[in-house]
């Protein structure tokens, strides 16, 4: 008889509810954890799948090990990179960590070479 005393003094005094009372923290938790961490990586790793679908012959490309070159040719998963003059090198698609937009300032743009003609 004394452990069963025990038991019912230790019992919470409200009674019932106790469930969804305790249930509510881990779905917030959870909800924070969806909208900080989850739903910005699937956004980001859409957008990085657009981007290599979207890659074409020409495009100048960084890849994630930082080597820059141009697309010289397309395959499934295999892309081939010019880093140099008739230096060439086969990349996986998944490696490539962006595009990269033509500078002002690179000797193939138009006013670098009407610079260097005066």
């Amino acid at each position: 008889m004394l452990f069963t005393d025990i038991a019912y003094a230790m019992a919470p005094s409200g009674g019932g509810g106790g469930g969804m009372a305790s249930l509510f923290p881990l779905v917030a938790i959870f909800a924070i954890f969806y909208f900080l961490l989850i739903r910005p990586q699937q956004k980001k790793a859409k957008t990085h799948r657009m981007m290599l679908e979207r890659l074409k012959k020409g495009d100048q490309v960084l890849t994630a090990g930082g080597l820059y070159g141009k697309i010289t040719t397309l395959a499934d998963n295999v892309i081939t990179l010019e880093i140099a003059d008739k230096v060439r090198v086969k990349v996986s698609r998944n490696q490539i960590a962006g595009i990269v937009p033509p500078s002002p300032l690179s000797p193939t743009s138009s006013s670098a070479k009407e610079d260097k003609e005066e």
